[in-house]
């Protein structure tokens, strides 16, 4: 039998359906296995260091089952989204973060979910690692673990035994994904078809909202990344915006790239991508006018440029996004 460990994270704010959903997912698939005569594969305890956590202004409450401390080894840990106040978080949290660390190096598996990936960075397990968040909070997560590869369009990463997932309610995937690892691909199945939850999806690129990296103090790129907002429709040299800025182009890109995690040339990218996601939501116009009106003129780049980082085609997410295709 494996045991699994789903935290409850104290303090205000915290996400509450993270754990509720893990909790009630992982129960119906141990349930279907004791069903097929295969006995408890899994035990599940709900464990944190109150007595009684809080949500949404006391509206709803948590009672853990047990005190960390009541649980001297683990199998998996499952991490749920905390608040976006993260400093504050992982603050209220210090004793959980130590007890977290001790369970993986004893061997436990650990899987944040959404933001809960910012209090697994902050005990250093993270680092030198892969990892996905929300990608609301990925600018913030990049300022504040530069030594962690994130990979904000990832759905879910698996790497040494540490698995992230992206935002909000797409836990629900990494959930199925893990109920696949500790039973089988047919208690995975069930589930999925249980709570209509789509198997097997990797990617929430194009759920993603670009907003530009801004979160950074360098003000040559922060007037950049505006002049390539401001000229999307234009094909722009990077060699004259570096000279612009009396910047040499090796040192123009190396200091775009630590501030934004891009190349200039990917800034720009997701910029103009991200301009014709919005004309697809919202008008009638053809893939071949949008990609114009954004600075393309070869339909072929466009197009993988756009599947690049949405995952999709351009007429996959107008017909899956404008209500008039609907």
């Amino acid at each position: 039998m494996k045991h699994i460990t789903i935290l409850v994270p104290s303090g205000e704010g915290n996400n509450l359906s993270s754990i509720v959903g893990a909790y009630k997912i992982l129960s119906r698939a141990n349930a279907y296995c004791q069903q097929k005569g295969r006995g408890d594969l899994l035990r599940i305890q709900l464990a944190g260091i109150s007595k009684t956590v809080e949500y949404y202004d006391g509206l709803f409450a948590v009672k853990p089952h047990v005190h960390i401390s009541a649980i001297s080894r683990t199998d998996l840990i499952i991490i749920p989204s905390l608040n976006h106040n993260y400093w504050q978080a992982v603050a209220q949290n210090k004793v959980m973060m130590d007890w977290i660390e001790r369970q993986y190096k004893m061997g436990a598996e650990i899987a944040s979910i959404c933001t809960g990936a910012f209090l697994l960075a902050s005990s250093g397990l993270l680092n030198g690692k892969s990892c996905s968040t929300h990608w609301a909070a990925a600018d913030n997560f990049r300022s504040l673990f530069p030594e962690v590869n994130l990979q904000a369009d990832k759905l879910i990463t698996d790497e040494n035994g540490i698995y992230t997932n992206g935002g909000a309610y797409s836990f629900l995937n990494l959930i199925i994904y893990l109920v696949e690892k500790y039973c089988d691909r047919e208690t995975a199945i069930y589930c999925s078809k249980v709570f209509q939850i789509e198997m097997d999806r990797n990617s929430q690129s194009d759920f993603a909202i670009f907003t530009g990296q801004k979160l950074h103090s360098d003000e040559v790129v922060k007037k950049a990344q505006a002049h390539i907002e401001a000229e999307l429709h234009q094909k722009i040299s990077f060699e004259e915006l570096s000279s612009r800025f009396s910047v040499s182009r090796r040192n123009f890109d190396r200091r775009f790239i630590k501030a934004t995690g891009n190349t200039p040339g990917e800034y720009a990218q997701r910029v103009k991508i991200e301009a014709a996601k919005r004309a697809f939501e919202s008008s009638p116009k053809t893939v071949n006018e949008v990609m114009y009106e954004v600075g393309y003129s070869d339909l072929k780049a466009f197009r993988e440029v756009f599947r690049k980082i949405t995952g999709i085609s351009p007429m996959e997410y107008q017909n899956k996004y404008n209500s008039a295709k609907l």
